[in-house]
Order: structure tokens, then C-alpha cells, then sequence
């Protein structure tokens, strides 16, 4: 299908699609930019083709090249579950590519984010401005001729400017004059409010300035955080192997399939076939993983609506489990478990009890969650119809993961796109109606469900075996052979010092995480340090929908929604 949908971009663009190529199963094609939008608008609303989901947009450095810089976009079609690349270059000295947030109501945060790490300027874009880093920051981040360990410009007391209370303003100022009213200063007219970074609804880690019409929110502007380390820039300056602890701090609460995902991908840009025990392995460890990310996010989110008792259940049963990560890893919070071409090492011989005892306990915890809440009165009327969103609007702001399936769409990484052996297991697609908080909550209560049925299948299932992979191109040599002959200790002294090295080429890899699709876009020009990495995280375009979401709706009701959106900030704000 999509080499497919490249025919169909040739035939009705012809010399404006620039190249085309097909390597490890990404279709890709470099569109003349002045054709971008057009492109686009045809891969989403032509019947057989239907790429309705902007997976990613990103931003990439070229110094070498005419055109020195890349914008890449990562389709993705729900309804046939076929994806496409397209890339569009510019020079220095024009940086300009034309917007597609008319298309794709998720574009508006990427643009901006390419342009504040990159300086790539999209034209027609509705609000381009800074979004990770700060307004006085002084250069782009992601460019390869900025150092990535410089020191950045501190903002000043008397420079710094409230961008949310002057975003507030801007967006007053053009709604209907029936609407704002007569008065046209915002300080006399509106009531301003501050939902966090340390109210504890926001969690400590995000802000919210919401234009409140007594306690109903009217407008509302998000600021997107405030643990910006760039990944993505010391991933560039890191070897492979390196990379993975930097994967713990992504989604932190399932710091697992963080690595596994990471580790997907370079195995994919090597060509790795990791042995079967370990497939199975990191299956078990990914299942684990979403369950306890949704303890966490179901617990907090009804702790938040007042419902504390459920906390200590659902945390109890998580505790247990977080015990034999400890015992797998020694970690219980970054984990650093995978390695390329395998394992850290292999599962604790009482696993097979130990998980089946947790389950037993899991089980307990959602028949005594469930019953305190699914039909509770109060839960009932804080959540249902509370931040509702259509299908449609979800799959514009690019949702993806259970908030995605709350709204009917039964669209999951795992069946659509199959890895690892989930297409060997027997296991469903919770799936809601009406996309709004309540339906958020409990298709995680039968995710957790269906995750336990996939855990005892691999419990059952799991085969005796190796855990590494045997390629010497990443696969240390065994001990006797690194003190027993000079081939060992010389093929590990390359790994160790010269790092692994994939070749030259690009690659878009995906898993379902917790939250939903979890991606890293990784280009590698043959050396031991990735030349572009960048994480498509579930929670980005999530968070961006946050406003739309609250807009209208009572200071508690904000308060409800984002819970259930489970915002992860190590994700968020990378």
C-alpha cells in the first residue's frame, strides 16, 4: 500500500516528488516543498490511501548540503494501517517550509518545536514562537554547530515576560466582540488563574493560566514544562549503547518499554534477529510494564477526584511487582535492562511464581477499585462527558494509546502492526465510546486485564535459550575468549571503546507503550553516535490537546481531565 501511495503522489504530482525510497519497510518520498500541504491534504483525504494521522513531524541538520535543512513527516493510516515518510529540504538561506496546521490540528506543536530547536521557519503557521526552550534562549539547540554542553543565556528578572498571559491576550482580542465584551483590558475584565507548576493538581511539573468566567475556564494557554535536558541533542553525542539509561527518563513510570523501544530500533538499522527466549522476555517486560503505568495513572487520577482509598490499593499491587524489576535489573525507577542484541541479563528463576502471585493480587485490586467506583455516583458525575473528544479530533491531534481507543478507535500498535509475538497471543482491544474521562479511566481497567492474559500466555509459553544475541558486531565476547585469545580481547576493546556501528541509513521504529505509540526516527551515518535521534513521545500531542479539552468546562473538571490524560513530564518535555 505504501509503495502504493508513492505511485499515487508520482502520478498526480510527477516532478514535484523529488525521490522515493523503500529500506526497512519506511516508504519514503522528498516532496518540492511549495508542495508540501498540497501532498499532504492528498494522502489524507484520498479514499484509497487515507493517512490520517500525523504521527511526527521533526526537524534535521545538514550542514554539508545545499539544502541544509529537513523537515520529515511520519503518516500513518488508521483505516488501511499503512504508513509513509515525506521529507522536504530548504537552504540556509531560505529556512522556510509552508505550515500544514490548517491539516493536522497536532502539527501546531512540532512545527513550533522544529523552529525553536532548528530555526526552520513555517509559514502560515498560527502562533510560531519558542515551545521548549525559553524566549531570550539564544541560538537553535538541535543545529549541528552548537555545542551540545553550552552554557545557555539565564533569563533576567527585569527581561522576562509572561508569554501565557500575553498569549491569553492575543486570543481575547480576536474572538467576536459579543463575546470579550466592551472592555479591552484583560485585567479588568477577566479573572486569571494559574493551575500550577506546584498546584497539586498539575503535579508539580506543568502550568496551566486559565481566563475564568466565574469557575467556568473560558480560555486557557499550556506551558509545557520545566525538565527540558534535550535528549535528543545528548543522544547526538553519545554511542548507541550509551543512549539506553538516557531512555529511562522518557515515560519514567514504564522506564522498560522505553528501552525496549529504543533497542527495536537500532536492532532494526542493523539488520539483529535477537534470540527467541529474549523476544519473549521483553514482551513479558513490556506487559508488566503498562500495567503498572496505568496503576499509577488510574490511582493518581482518582486520588485527584478525591477517591484516595484506591491509591493504596492499586499502589500495593504495584509495589509487588516493582520488587521483581528490582530483582531482574536492581533498579526499581531506570532500569538500563535491555542491550542491543538482547538482555542485561535473565529473568529470576522464581518468576514464573512470583508474576503469577502478582497477578492473583491484580486481579484483587481492579475487582475492589472497580467496585468502589465504576458505578460511584460522584466518579460518575465528575468524569462522564467531562472532556469528551470525537474520533475525529482525536486522530487530528494525533492521539494514540488508550485515550485514542476511549473514543471508539480501535487502533493499537500491537494488532495493527504486529512485533515481537503479540501476534501469536490471544488477547483483545479494550475500546470506549464516548472519549471522555470516564471512558479513559476504565478502558485502562481492562487494559491491565488484558496485559494479565498476556503475561500468563508467555509465563506458559517462554522458551530455554540465550539472551544476547552471538553478532560480534555488538555482542560482547565471552570471558574465556577475551582472557583466552587475542581475537576476544580485541573484539572487545572495539565494542568498548569504538561503540557499535550501525550503517549508514534512517529508520522510524514504533511500539505501543502505556501511553501509545512510542517512536524514535534514528539516522545514522555510520558511525558509533546517531547523527539525528528523534522520540516521537505519546504524551506531546496528548498535552497539546489539554486546552481544547478544558476550554468550557469548571476549574475541577481540568482537574479530572488531565489526570486521565496521564501526562508523563520526563516525556513531555524531553
Amino acid at each position: 500500500m505504501s509503495q502504493f501511495a508513492l505511485e499515487k503522489l508520482h502520478e498526480r504530482f510527477g516532478s514535484a516528488i523529488l525521490e522515493t525510497s523503500s529500506v526497512f519497510g519506511n516508504e519514503t518520498a522528498v516532496v518540492q516543498r511549495s508542495k508540501i500541504v498540497d501532498a499532504c491534504r492528498f494522502l489524507r483525504d484520498e479514499p484509497g490511501l487515507r493517512f490520517n494521522l500525523l504521527m511526527d513531524l521533526c526537524g534535521a541538520d545538514y550542514p554539508g548540503r545545499d539544502e541544509r535543512y529537513e523537515v520529515v513527516y511520519h503518516l500513518c493510516s488508521i483505516p488501511t494501517k499503512k504508513r509513509i515518510r515525506l521529507k522536504v529540504r530548504c537552504p540556509e538561506s531560505d529556512p522556510t517550509v509552508p505550515s500544514i496546521a490548517s491539516l493536522y490540528q497536532t502539527v501546531n506543536w512540532s512545527e513550533r518545536e522544529a523552529y525553536d530547536l532548528f530555526g526552520i521557519q513555517f509559514s502560515g503557521h498560527p502562533n510560531l514562537k519558542r515551545i521548549l526552550c525559553h524566549h531570550e534562549f539564544e541560538g537553535h539547540a538541535l543545529r549541528k554547530d552548537y555545542p551540545y554542553n553550552k552554557r545557555g543565556k539565564i533569563p533576567t528578572p527585569d527581561s522576562l515576560v509572561d508569554e501565557l498571559h500575553a498569549e491569553i491576550e492575543r486570543r481575547r482580542l480576536e474572538r467576536p466582540a459579543e463575546e470579550r465584551g466592551e472592555v479591552r483590558d484583560l485585567a479588568a475584565d477577566a479573572m486569571l488563574l494559574n493551575i500550577g507548576p506546584s498546584h497539586p493538581a498539575m503535579h508539580g511539573c506543568f502550568r496551566v493560566l486559565v481566563d475564568l468566567d466565574g469557575e467556568r475556564i473560558r480560555d486557557s494557554v499550556a506551558e509545557i514544562g520545566y525538565l527540558h535536558r534535550c535528549f535528543e541533542k545528548e543522544s547526538e553525542n553519545h554511542c548507541y549503547t550509551q543512549i539506553i539509561p538516557y531512555t529511562d527518563r522518557l515515560n519514567y513510570l514504564s522506564p522498560l518499554m522505553n528501552n525496549v523501544g529504543y533497542c527495536m530500533a537500532v536492532e532494526k538499522l542493523l539488520s539483529i534477529e535477537i534470540p527467541e527466549r529474549a523476544v519473549w522476555i521483553r514482551v513479558l517486560i513490556c506487559e508488566l510494564s503498562r500495567i503498572m503505568d496505568h496503576l499509577v495513572c488510574v490511582g493518581t487520577n482518582l486520588v485527584d477526584l478525591g477517591a484516595l482509598t484506591n491509591f493504596w490499593y492499586f499502589f500495593n499491587a504495584r509495589e509487588r511487582m516493582i520488587d521483581w524489576v528490582e530483582a531482574l535489573c536492581g533498579a526499581r525507577l531506570t532500569t538500563n535492562y535491555t542491550r542491543i542484541g538482547g538482555l542485561m541479563r535473565d529473568i529470576p528463576t522464581n518468576t514464573n511464581s512470583f508474576l503469577r502471585e502478582c497477578l492473583r493480587e491484580l486481579h484483587k485490586a481492579l475487582r475492589d477499585v472497580e467496585g468502589l467506583t465504576k458505578t460511584n455516583r460522584i466518579l460518575m458525575e465528575r468524569t462522564q462527558g467531562v472532556g469528551a473528544i470525537t474520533a475525529e479530533d482525536a486522530i487530528s491531534f494525533g492521539f494514540t494509546g488508550p485515550c485514542l481507543r476511549a473514543c471508539g478507535v480501535d487502533y493499537d500498535v500491537r494488532k495493527a502492526h504486529p512485533y515481537y509475538t503479540y501476534d501469536q497471543l490471544d488477547w483483545d482491544i479494550p475500546v470506549g465510546s464516548r472519549g471522555d474521562c470516564y471512558d479513559r479511566i476504565f478502558v485502562r481497567f481492562e487494559e491491565m486485564r488484558q496485559s494479565a492474559r498476556i503475561i500468563e500466555q508467555v509465563l506458559d509459553r517462554i522458551p530455554a535459550g540465550p539472551i544476547q544475541t552471538h553478532d560480534r558486531r555488538v555482542a560482547l565476547p565471552p570471558k574465556h575468549e577475551v582472557y583466552g585469545s587475542i581475537e576476544g580481547l580485541m573484539q572487545h576493546f572495539k565494542i568498548i571503546m569504538h561503540g557499535i556501528k550501525p550503517p549508514a541509513g534512517e529508520i522510524y521504529s514504533y511500539t505501543e507503550a502505556a501511553n501509545g505509540e512510542l517512536g524514535f526516527y534514528i539516522v545514522s551515518d555510520g558511525s558509533s553516535k546517531p547523527y539525528r535521534i528523534k522520540v516521537r513521545p505519546p504524551c506531546y500531542t496528548l498535552y497539546q490537546a489539554y486546552p481544547e479539552l478544558i476550554r468550557g468546562g469548571m476549574i475541577a473538571d481540568a482537574v479530572a481531565i488531565l489526570g486521565g490524560l496521564n501526562i508523563i513530564a520526563g516525556e513531555l518535555d524531553r
